[in-house]
């Protein structure tokens, strides 16, 4: 039986396999739509059921985006999920490409507000 770890890491596969099979351009369009409204029904803060209510409120999240995901992979034809299987496995055998623009664009933004916070204090003490 495959532990928690293991399971976790064939997922994370998986959601690769699943967003590069969305970007090719032999997937067809329903399956893309089906992928895309899973992904915006996850993002969207508004559920069908709301999330304060206890146990309930998380249902249709519980239920609804696994079963969009699956939906999306059944509509994905086998010879493109196996084309991206094949990249995906390909691209981790790569070294990967460091990119810290990300890094220091967040860096700047804490920086940035910290100096806005101590000039407000600076200002409110005089």
């Amino acid at each position: 039986m495959p532990t928690l770890r293991e399971r976790a890491s064939a997922l994370k596969a998986k959601a690769a396999v699943l967003v590069l099979a969305m970007k090719h351009p032999r997937t067809p369009w329903y399956a893309k739509a089906c992928g895309l409204l899973t992904v915006l029904y996850l993002l969207a803060p508004i559920d069908l059921i709301p999330d304060f209510l206890p146990v309930i409120g998380h249902l249709d999240d519980i239920l609804l985006v696994p079963f969009g995901i699956w939906l999306t992979y059944k509509l994905i034809p086998t010879e493109i999920w196996e084309e991206c299987e094949a990249e995906v496995a390909r691209q981790q055998l790569q070294k990967p490409a460091k990119d810290w623009r990300g890094v220091v664009l967040i860096v700047a933004i804490w920086m940035l507000l910290a100096l806005v916070g101590v000039l407000l204090v600076r200002w409110l003490l005089t």
